[in-house]
Formats: structure tokens, C-alpha cells, sequence
């Protein structure tokens, strides 16, 4: 088993900037890949950016290009996700996820993970 905790949600203006957390225990975090997602109200939730076992790959979905970033730091079992330049549209509750893997492989699909966050709301006013 794995837990994982996110943290560093909140209200901020368009424009201003996050940066969410993702703690991990339970099992030996390099042996997994990680992922981030959201989930607005009414809507399902979509992938927002994915990471590798080592950081050597990522992904992100196209909205968020340039103005997010994942990273990871195995040492403290941690995964990030930095963002920039915030929307009223990236208003959502972020999860993050894990799933087993020591390859380059980055998984963008939510039903390829096995494990997940309680979420942290993130809410950008206009």
C-alpha cells in the first residue's frame, strides 16, 4: 500500500502562483510513477501532468503547458506540481496518483493508477 498526501491548495488571483505537494509512505517512492489530475465540480476528472520514475520524462495536457510543472524528489517521497500564471479555469480539486513502474513510461490515463490523495482544492478568482 501506499498513502499519499497532497497539501498546499488555496484561493489565489488569476495570475498568481501554487505549488502543491504530494507526500508518499507506505512503499519505496522511486518504484513509482506519479501523476497529478483535477477535478472541477460536474465535470470528470482529467489528467493534468504525469512523471516518471526518475523525472528523466513528464507529460502535461495541453492547457497547462509552459505555465505548470511536475517534479519529484525521491529523497523525501515527495512529488511536485508547481503553477504559474493561474486561471479562473484551473479552479478544480488536484489529486495526485501513483502507479507501480521503473520505466520511462509516464501514464496520462486515471484508471492506470493504483493509488491516490484525498485531494486539495485549488481556487483561482477572477
Amino acid at each position: 500500500q501506499v498513502q499519499l498526501v497532497e497539501s498546499g491548495g488555496g484561493l489565489v488571483q488569476a495570475g498568481g502562483s501554487l505549488r502543491l505537494s504530494c507526500a508518499t509512505s507506505g512503499r519505496t517512492f522511486s518504484n513509482y510513477g506519479m501523476g497529478w489530475f483535477r477535478q472541477a465540480p460536474g465535470k470528470a476528472r482529467e489528467f493534468v501532468a504525469a512523471i516518471n520514475w526518475n523525472g528523466v520524462s513528464t507529460a502535461y495536457t495541453d492547457s497547462v503547458k509552459g505555465r505548470f510543472t511536475i517534479s519529484r524528489d525521491n529523497a523525501k517521497n515527495t512529488v511536485y506540481l508547481q503553477m504559474n500564471s493561474l486561471k479562473p479555469e484551473d479552479t478544480a480539486v488536484y489529486y495526485c496518483a501513483a502507479r507501480a513502474a521503473i520505466h520511462t513510461t509516464v501514464f496520462t490515463t486515471r484508471f492506470l493508477y493504483d493509488y491516490w490523495g484525498q485531494g486539495t482544492q485549488v481556487t483561482v478568482s477572477s
